[in-house]
């Protein structure tokens, strides 16, 4: 009798683990997302391309502008039109000459900072509203975590939140 007692009450237990378990389960639902899908499905991303380039394309002007800028003053310190300028006059056009290859050549990595800076200030706004979705989306249909896609190496259909989340930012 006290055996079958303590039976009865180790499956007790057990089954309590069990349910336990399984509830836990149902509770962690995990989904998956292509951030980079959803972002380029985005509107405000064809807005962000467009400022971009016209970002870089402002940025190659000005190196063009500074590359003629340097070769206008290199072709006429090479002329013979050089004999109507004075010793110390030559020198000040000599050493413009070499402050605009300064900054020519360290353009490039200016540029490309600057480039990265205005990449980053325009697609926060965006990664936010993206974020914001994303959560939303999971905290409405019950899921505990959502995992980049690009980082999972299989991957079950049936959770990927992206039309979901599509639809929630009203994209088709």
């Amino acid at each position: 009798m006290k055996q079958t007692k303590k039976i009865v009450t180790i499956v007790a237990m057990v089954m309590g683990l069990v349910v336990a378990a399984n509830q836990s389960q149902a509770q962690s639902k995990i989904g998956y997302i292509s951030q980079e899908e959803l972002l380029r499905a985005m509107p405000e991303t064809k807005k962000f391309d467009s400022s971009m380039t016209d970002f870089q394309n402002a940025l190659r002007q000005q190196y063009d502008d500074m590359g003629r800028e340097y070769m206008e003053q290199d072709s006429m310190l090479n002329s013979k039109d050089t004999a109507k300028y004075t010793k110390a006059q030559l020198e000040l056009k000599r050493r413009s000459l070499l402050e605009i290859r300064v900054k020519l050549q360290s353009w490039q990595q200016q540029a490309q900072q600057m480039n990265e800076q205005k990449q980053q200030e325009l697609l926060a706004p965006i990664q936010k509203k993206a974020l914001d979705a994303v959560q939303a989306v999971a905290k409405e249909n019950g899921y505990a975590y959502i995992l980049a896609k690009e980082t999972l190496l299989v991957s079950p259909p049936a959770e990927d939140i992206l039309p979901l989340v599509k639809k929630k930012l009203g994209i088709k």
